[in-house]
């Protein structure tokens, strides 16, 4: 990639054991313990310490304020723009321009591409969790996964994980836990509730239950159940904060204040995994992990603002589906005791990108992060170790450019999905981008209720030029009177673009269904190559 120096400067500018209260629980050298928290669909506005308005009354997150304000807060971390491609970008540690860019459904299958004919992450790179786990961790996986289901090699286990409950497809009913596919061409709801490497087999009052009260109840056990001399990466994704708005009466009960419906289940969901982390981070303390842990939390995309999902981004521009800054820039944080006392309370604006984490682990790990598996046809890893820019307060971030992808679903490209480059401080937008638009600070209100759809910016292929550093808001496009950058930027665009990786993956597979029907009893699961 570009130096980014150069380029400005051309541009011009079980069991527990008992131990006692003052110990540890003994670990491999000096490698932490690791608490990934990858929540779904959190606008930037739905978290009360990006709040600095009246309204912040409407948001209810002490937990996550406070892990935030007392950790190190990630102010330019990017992401995909919706959920399926930012999460096999974590997983492979690549951009998703150079694993996935179609969030399309797990049931796609092309039998004509045995590498990449699949959605998700291709099977041959290497996961995440496998890395971790050559490094000595023990590694479990709770919640959605979204990376990948047609091959057992992509689901969380086939992905090094030692354990994994949780679900295959973008949402599922939280209480019902079925997902929508399609069977001989006609929807149909099916449960899709996985446990390690078959259907979860949950108890009668199991399958009724709240989802996310079962992955809070599991996240907590795996760690209270952690021994031996294994540090434990514990990788928790909650459902929450996407769609279907769902949440138990006790938490709705909590805003009686706010009059819409649809933001008022989603202010009541968020509190639901503000309590749910408190859980974790007081049983990580009950076991004395909590000093030797480092948590890293971030969102999948930025919050969605079409109707029935009632996210906010304010101030940002647009939200989920487009690579607006409301869509890409995302709430993170890190936190734990293993983060150096000199990080607590900071804030750092050094680029970060959600594949970053895959190389930052694996230097945690000591174990290398290359994955050259498949040299001209599967790209390498993209990611960059964040370690020396968490860790100390002058270190700069390793990384000077974000490309952000372009939005594709079962191999079509979807309206107002353009793509765009980040090369901090500019970013370059092409072709036509959606959700188009600003919220404000109480969002959906009276004159959006349960939200609305934005309509579209044409970037054209000239493309819309932002100075995201002056202006975060994306309020003035500087195309007309920065020319010379936008040249330069649109040029180093069309560079990165040229290494798009988009295989054929396939319509969607009756496989699927029929796996599904003759041996899972009605549940979604692997159905290629399984016997």
């Amino acid at each position: 990639m570009l130096n980014a120096v150069s380029f400005f400067l051309t541009v011009s500018v079980t069991v527990t054991l008992a131990i006692p209260a003052n110990q540890t629980k003994s670990r491999v050298g000096d490698k932490p313990h690791i608490l990934l928290v990858l929540i779904d669909d959190l606008g930037w506005a739905n978290v009360g310490y990006h709040r600095h308005h009246p309204a912040a009354v409407h948001v209810d997150t002490p937990i996550i304020d406070r892990l935030a304000t007392e950790g190190l807060q990630l102010d330019q971390h990017y992401v995909n723009m919706v959920c399926g491609p930012s999460r096999a970008s974590l997983m492979s540690g690549r951009l998703p321009i150079h694993v996935n860019v179609d969030n399309g459904t797990p049931d796609l299958y092309n039998p004509d591409d045995p590498v990449a004919g699949y959605q998700g992450i291709p099977p041959a790179m290497t996961g995440m969790a496998e890395k971790l786990r050559s490094g000595g961790y023990a590694t479990h996986q709770v919640g959605k996964w979204d990376a990948g289901m047609a091959r057992t090699e992509q689901t969380a286990m086939g992905r090094g994980f030692d354990t994994s409950y949780g679900y295959f497809h973008h949402s599922c009913d939280f209480y019902t836990h079925k997902a929508l596919g399609l069977c001989d061409g006609h929807p149909l709801h099916l449960v899709d509730f996985w446990e390690n490497d078959g259907p979860a087999p949950l108890t009668t009052s199991q399958k009724s239950e709240y989802v996310d009260e079962l992955f809070r109840q599991r996240a907590v056990d795996i760690i209270k159940n952690h021994t031996g001399p294994s540090p434990l990466f514990l990788f928790y994704a909650p459902h929450i904060a996407h769609a279907p708005l769902q949440v138990p009466d006790k938490y709705w009960n909590k805003f009686p204040e706010i009059e819409d419906e649809c933001r008022r289940n989603y202010t009541a969901m968020v509190k639901f995994t503000d309590d749910a982390l408190d859980d974790l981070v007081q049983e990580l303390k009950n076991q004395n992990m909590w000093e030797d842990t480092l948590m890293v939390f971030v969102s999948d995309n930025g919050g969605p603002l079409y109707p029935g999902a009632a996210a906010n981004n304010y101030p940002l521009r647009g939200g989920k589906a487009s690579n607006w800054q409301g869509g890409v820039r995302v709430t993170a944080f890190v936190s734990g005791g293993y983060l150096p006392p000199e990080m607590h309370g900071q804030k750092k604006s050094g680029l970060v990108a959600l594949c970053d984490w895959y190389a930052t682990f694996c230097e945690l790990a000591d174990v290398d992060p290359n994955d050259d598996v498949m040299p001209g046809y599967l790209p390498n890893i993209d990611g960059l170790s964040m370690v020396d820019f968490i860790t100390s307060k002058d270190a700069e971030s390793p990384r000077k450019e974000v490309p952000l992808a372009p939005h594709y679903m079962n191999g079509g490209f979807m309206d107002g999905g353009g793509a765009g480059l980040i090369v901090y401080p500019y970013k370059i937008l092409v072709g036509e981008i959606g959700f188009n638009g600003w919220t404000g600070p109480i969002y959906p209100n009276d004159t959006s209720p349960c939200g609305f759809v934005l309509g579209n910016e044409d970037c054209g292929e000239v493309g819309c030029l932002f100075n995201i550093e002056d202006d975060p808001e994306e309020r003035h496009n500087l195309n007309s009177t920065q020319s010379g950058i936008l040249i330069k930027m649109r040029k180093r665009y069309d560079t990165v673009m040229s290494t798009l990786f988009y295989p054929n993956r396939g319509p969607i597979s009756p496989l699927a269904c029929e796996k599904a029907f003759n041996d899972y009893g009605g549940v979604w699961g692997p159905f290629v190559g399984v016997d």
